[in-house]
Parts: structure tokens; sequence; C-alpha cells
């Protein structure tokens, strides 16, 4: 941002590249190919978990305290709890079915935070504790916030974001309210007691950065100088959610920024990239890197809820 006096905001920029089926294949879904491959299914099965989220490019297991994210396209990759472990191996897609190799589930289960044993048969749903969260697109209306070096404000990419964020989590049931929905400015103090008055377990400012040197890159989480053991909590989950979209990590950091300060629950405010640098600043633009960090930032959210 270039104003700091108007304030300051994870699964997932990996580079992937193009998801291509293998030839004609027929299998029945759900039953392995192999002794070698597994469906995701499956794997969560042995692993005691469930597929919380599936796209056309990652999917998400979670059981328990453990997170796990496992990239389908060519050469990715696979994070336990945010920890990057390491390639995923060949992935084949069979209509719905995706197939990844057996290894997965000695390797992941080392790395979960407790032992996992395989059960005999699937587990019921863990239900997730629903939350009411307020997201904040920064800026907006009269204020376009940081401009990109093409001309691109700000409060268009957070607003963008924002509303990725705010429909992922309100398809897992959480209650989503937005300080705003289209090009307007809510004053700083109306953003805050909005989030008071709903009392809200958790209220996200979402923000793009800009900085003197076109070389800064990376995402920033802030919180107030005086946080909250909850708010603390809240912004490492969403760093590590963030992390695993590959972005440069520049931690958390306290800023008294109004809005973290005049907002009593807990509140985090973060900073998804530099618009000062051409690179991010375009990347910043495109579905495809708005959607992973919309996603980072639900499962952070999610992370902190449970």
């Amino acid at each position: 941002m270039t104003t700091r006096n108007l304030f300051f905001a994870a699964t997932i920029a990996l580079a992937l590249t193009a998801v291509g089926c293998q030839g004609p294949q027929t299998a029945v879904p759900g039953v392995a190919v192999d002794d070698r491959s597994v469906t995701v299914q499956q794997l969560a099965v042995r692993l005691g978990m469930r597929v919380d989220e599936r796209a056309d490019t990652f999917v998400v297991l979670r059981g328990g305290k453990n997170t796990i994210l496992i990239f389908t396209h060519d050469n990715g990759r696979f994070f336990v709890n945010g920890k990057p472990i390491g390639p995923v191996g060949t992935v084949r897609k069979m209509g719905a079915a995706i197939y990844v190799p057996t290894a997965l589930v000695s390797q992941i289960r080392a790395s979960l935070r407790a032992p996992t044993p395989s059960p005999p048969g699937p587990k019921p749903p863990v239900t997730s504790r629903k939350g009411v969260i307020v997201i904040d697109p920064g800026h907006g209306g009269r204020d376009p916030g940081a401009i990109a070096i093409d001309g691109t404000y700000e409060k268009h990419i957070t607003l963008a974001v924002s509303r990725k964020v705010a429909a992922r989590l309100k398809r897992r049931g959480h209650r989503v309210t937005m300080t705003r929905q289209d090009d307007r400015y809510p004053e700083l103090e109306a953003r805050a007691a909005l989030a008071n008055r709903l009392k809200a377990d958790l209220f996200v400012s979402i923000h793009a950065d800009s900085a003197a040197s076109p070389s800064a890159r990376g995402f920033t989480l802030y919180i107030a100088p005086n946080a909250s053991k909850r708010t603390q909590k809240a912004a490492r989950a969403i760093e590590r959610a963030m992390a695993t979209t590959g972005r440069n990590n520049r931690g958390v950091r306290r800023n008294d920024y109004r809005v973290l300060v005049k907002t009593t629950g807990p509140a985090v405010l973060i900073e998804l990239g530099y618009l000062s640098n051409a690179r991010e600043a375009a990347q910043l633009q495109t579905d495809a890197l708005q959607n992973r960090l919309a996603a980072a930032i639900a499962t952070g959210i999610i992370d902190y809820l449970n």
C-alpha cells in the first residue's frame, strides 16, 4: 500500500504447468489401477483423513490436527501442515478419479503431527467449527491504494481476491460479511466497527503492497502491536497456508494500522504481494494466482477456527 495512514491482507506462485490427461484408459472409479497407485479417496482413508477440497490442480486432505496439500499437476509436490515434503510422483486422472503413488501413504504418515493408524474403513467426516468472518477488501472508491506500473489499482485486486476468499468460506458453511461488495470506500473505523458489532471470530483485511525498490516481493501479514494470542494464532495459521503457494514469505509483522487496533476481536491484515514489482503486479491480476492465494487464505482461516 502507498498510504499507510489509510491502513493496510491460506493453497497455493507455484508455476503450474498445464495438466494433461493420459491417453485413453478405462478404470473403475475408486479402484486402484495397480498396487503402486491409489485414488486420493483411498489415500485419505488409509491416513484416517478426508478429502476436504478438490480442484483441477490440487487436493486438500484434513483430519485431526493435520492438513495435507497435494498438487496434482505435472511435477507437483505435496505439503504436510504447510511444510514441503517432496514430489508427488506420477499422477493419473481417469474420469473423476485421481490416482497417486501408494508410497505417499507412508511418506505423509511419517510427517503427521500425531501418528494416524490405518483404519479398517472410512471415518465419518470431522465437523468443522463454523465461524463469523469479516473480509475487508482494502481501499475502494476514492482511495485506489497502490498503483501498479501498468496503472492497475490495488483496490480492484483486493476486491477480486476478497470475493474469492468469501465464496470459499461460504461454501464451507461459515458466515461471511464483506466490508464492501463494490467500488466504494467505507471509512476505516466503520470497517472495524462492523467486525465488532458482529462479534467476528476473525477480521481479515486484504491488501497489495508497494515499495521504493522494484525488487521487493512476497506476501506479508500484519497484526497490532498488542495483538492477542488468538490474533497471533490466526496470523500463523494463514501464514503457513500461504507459504504453500510458493510465494516469498516476509513473515508476520506488527503495525498499528487503524483497522487492526480498532477491532476488538482477532484481526489480521494481509499484503498479497508488491504492485511495485512488475512481475508480481502482472501475476496478481491473473485468476490463476488470485485463486491460489484465496484458497490458501481460506485454508488458513479454517485451520485457525478448527
